[in-house]
């Protein structure tokens, strides 16, 4: 995982898994600076450098499942590098920022498939091949960690969006959370979903039932 403490052994995580991808090795450092920096703005809570050290570590539970791992990983790392707070288009930018780094390093092919990785995080539609089910079940995997994490992830996401009215945030989430529970299962691997598939519902309903919550619906 990313250890925010170590920048040193995530720069060389990610230059080892850039060149894994490349026929030959190049220099990956002004990439890794550039996610680094962006993951690092101010004014992300949630968006930010933990929540990709979190993805990642979820990541290497279950790579070995992954038709392409690599990829998932790639997309993972860029997945929220662009981030501003209620905007609509954060994920295809940021498959646009993989697009400028990786056009001039990977064949079209391979950034097309990383840039659909990106998008589908925006968990507007459903995923359809195995290595877009994981990622899309590693960034909802927060909702299955512990309640006082859960909670704190929930507050630091009420944070980016501070702009926002009580009224309109409220049942605006409230909307989206009610969307994974009416689902058949969150999680669409067999292994994240005996992995977080219980505490993520449990976490959901008890934070509905919050007086923030309650109150705005």
């Amino acid at each position: 995982m990313v250890d925010e403490s170590k920048p040193t052994a995530a720069a060389g995580r990610f230059q080892a898994l850039w060149n894994r991808c490349l026929p030959i090795e190049k220099d990956a450092d002004p990439i890794y600076d550039d996610l680094v920096s962006r993951y690092n703005e101010l004014g992300r809570c949630y968006h930010k450098q933990t929540h990709l050290a979190h993805c990642l570590q979820e990541f290497d539970k279950a790579f070995l499942l992954m038709e392409c791992p690599d990829a998932v990983e790639l997309a993972l790392w860029f997945h929220d590098a662009i981030y501003v707070p209620g905007a609509t288009d954060n994920e295809l930018r940021s498959a646009e920022l993989f697009s400028h780094w990786g056009g001039i390093c990977f064949t079209s092919d391979f950034v097309d498939k990383i840039c659909k990785l990106i998008l589908i995080t925006r968990h507007k539609q459903i995923p359809t091949g195995s290595d877009e089910c994981y990622i899309v079940d590693i960034d909802l995997s927060s909702f299955g960690v512990n309640w006082p994490h859960f909670l704190q992830d929930s507050e630091n996401v009420r944070k980016e969006l501070a702009f926002v009215s009580d009224a309109i945030y409220y049942p605006a989430h409230a909307g989206f959370l009610n969307l994974l529970l009416n689902r058949p299962r969150i999680f669409y691997t067999d292994f994240f979903y005996a992995l977080y598939e219980e505490a993520a519902r449990c976490n959901i309903k008890r934070l509905l039932s919050t007086t923030s919550y309650y109150a705005n619906q």
